[in-house]
């Protein structure tokens, strides 16, 4: 099942992370041949891995209040009824990266059609089989998304049916995380950055899931398949000729 595959690859990813020191902490997800070719991704790393410490601290002070977090494996309850999940340009560019370079097997051709075919307010184009095909690599309001209490009845949003259950993100650290991101939008001041941070101008970057043009990946997703197939067919070309004619491409 596509549904195994992905869980097995998420769960590879998590492996992958740089250690900690420390129980019960999040770590930190690392690409370094790939953080060496694009200048954003340490960036987007780094913001991700002080949103999750936050997340961790934050639902540990909910936990000493008496509240069990509902949120679990497998729920996706969220990723098929939320109309409104705000993603930022460097976010985008790590998914685009993320599902163009990373996903293989039969659940990239699915995520494709997916993609292709989505449309306004559809679930998630990511979420295949119920499960999250870029969870390592999911936004700050996924990540931020957690519920105690009960879990998610059908087509619930709990942000308005029952606030008081749904976690309250910890502000030091989700600005610091927009902190770590603003110099892709060119800002290097750290001074600048605050006073961005502060105002809320960072927010007016900000994008909805549902309102993307997924199709537009999906196209990125062919090209690069195309781009990799003739390199490949080429490796293979010259191996032959190599072999055949004993020629010498060094």
């Amino acid at each position: 099942m596509i549904k195994n595959r992905i869980l097995r690859y998420n769960e590879l990813m998590s492996n992958k992370k740089a250690k900690h020191k420390g129980d019960n902490q999040p770590k930190r997800l690392s690409f370094p041949a790939d953080a060496k070719i694009h200048s954003w991704l340490s960036l987007l790393l780094d913001a991700y891995y002080t949103v999750d410490k936050g997340i961790v601290e934050a639902v540990k002070a909910e936990s000493r209040k008496g509240k069990k977090l509902a949120c679990a494996r497998g729920c996706s309850s969220c990723c098929k009824t939320h109309s409104t999940i705000p993603v930022y340009p460097v976010e985008l560019v790590g998914l685009s990266w993320y599902v163009t370079e990373k996903i293989e097997g039969p659940e990239r051709d699915f995520v494709k059609v997916q993609l292709r075919n989505y449309r306004e307010n559809d679930p998630c184009p990511f979420l295949i089989e119920g499960v999250c095909l870029v969870h390592p690599m999911r936004p700050i309001s996924c990540r931020q998304f957690n519920v105690f209490g009960k879990p998610c009845a059908e087509g619930e949003d709990p942000y308005y049916t029952r606030r008081e259950d749904v976690l309250s993100p910890i502000r030091k650290y989700v600005d610091r995380a927009f902190f770590v991101m603003l110099p892709f939008y060119g800002v290097q001041s750290e001074a600048q950055r605050w006073k961005i941070i502060e105002s809320g101008a960072v927010h007016q970057v900000v994008k909805l899931m549902q309102t993307c043009n997924w199709r537009s990946l999906a196209e990125k997703m062919d090209e690069f398949d195309s781009i990799m197939g003739t390199a490949k067919s080429g490796i293979e070309d010259a191996s032959t000729d190599h072999m055949v004619h004993g020629k010498n491409y060094g």
